[in-house]
């Protein structure tokens, strides 16, 4: 497993992340737990969850579970050192009304830590922006007019990077990054820690994939110049890319599918079953799993990207593990851009 650094930080992680979103939902303790010590054994030693997790669906009763099945491995196996934990605050609505604020950081942090039955986390993340996001299927509705003024904006984010920095001091966290961020947003970010002299975003997690690539124009401009890591999220595209549901025509039970009908608007397009087809025939041809070539692929970028992969089961998993040995050829890649253009913005 290559190891690498996020953004200009010292946290220096597997380049595969281990997600954790459907412990305690689609997933029992017991279950996370071997997805843990699987990952541990090749080599994996990064790991992200949240403070609304488990999904599938959200529900306040168990916002938190996952965070306290990962507390509860360590406070089992111990090892908590070999690990870098990286965590979330909600942004507004769910799990938290206020959003991230100045007034809540440091309370919304212990809660996470005493779930995760730990001092620090490494790194630590928004969730989604409080003025809003176009994450989620909202690109094809956004409307920026909407948000607060930009001195709204910015008062926030002064007073968080202020709390930032002294949760940094305390030792309760070692990094932080965001999450759903625009790449204006992210520039204000980076923007005012310089001029205050507080923690920097070293990272952001968006979803990315080969079905959803709208990071690849300004975020990844500003990712490249700005030293920052982008934590692809959803690199199977919610299982599309897995070829489960096999154009359309099957829905295993249990499987996200099966539970969230529309996969979150992603299979509310006619072009998403047509695509989906494209990919997991292309893997066919050349010999790959499509849910190895789909990570695999997201380790080919020209920007920095460390996929984050999920599975119910250690046999799903094992596929994503598989991308970390693998190389795609140049033929390959080419095939990949001319299926983006057929296929571009799917879902």
């Amino acid at each position: 497993m290559k190891m690498r650094k996020i953004g200009r930080s010292d946290l220096l992680v597997s380049e595969i992340c281990l997600g954790s979103m459907t412990w305690g939902s689609q997933n029992t303790e017991a279950e996370g737990h071997a997805q843990i010590d699987r990952a541990k054994e090749v080599g994996v030693n990064f790991i992200d969850t949240a403070e609304m997790y488990p999904v599938n669906p959200v529900r306040k009763e168990t916002a938190g579970d996952t965070e306290e099945i990962i507390g509860q491995y360590f406070a089992a196996r111990g090892g908590r050192e070999d690990w870098v934990i990286a965590s979330k605050i909600a942004g507004p609505g769910s799990i938290n009304e206020e959003g991230i604020q100045a007034s809540n950081l440091e309370a919304r942090l212990d809660e996470s830590l005493k779930r995760l039955k730990t001092d620090y986390v490494d790194l630590y993340q928004f969730h989604w922006p409080n003025r809003g996001s176009y994450a989620f299927r909202q690109n094809w509705h956004f409307n920026p007019e909407k948000q607060p003024s930009k001195a709204e904006i910015e008062d926030n984010m002064r007073g968080v990077l202020e709390v930032m920095g002294a949760l940094q001091k305390k030792g309760k966290v070692r990094e932080f990054g965001t999450s759903n961020e625009s790449a204006w947003g992210m520039a204000m970010w980076l923007k005012l820690a310089d001029e205050m002299g507080a923690p920097r975003m070293q990272s952001i997690q968006n979803e990315y994939s080969l079905m959803c690539r709208l990071y690849d124009t300004d975020l990844a401009e500003l990712a490249v110049h700005e030293d920052v890591t982008l934590l692809a999220y959803s690199p199977l595209a919610a299982g599309l890319l897995t070829g489960k549901y096999e154009g359309g025509t099957v829905v295993p039970k249990g499987s996200r599918m099966d539970i969230i009908g529309d996969l979150g608007g992603r299979i509310k397009s006619e072009r998403v079953w047509p695509a989906e087809r494209a990919y997991v025939a292309l893997a066919a041809e050349h010999g790959f799993d499509p849910a190895t070539l789909a990570v695999a692929w997201t380790l080919t970028r020209p920007f920095d990207c460390m996929p984050i992969i999920g599975a119910t089961s250690v046999d799903q998993l094992e596929k994503s593990l598989d991308a970390r040995d693998v190389t795609l050829s140049e033929e390959l890649l080419k095939e990949i851009e001319k299926l983006h253009k057929l296929h571009a913005m799917p879902f």
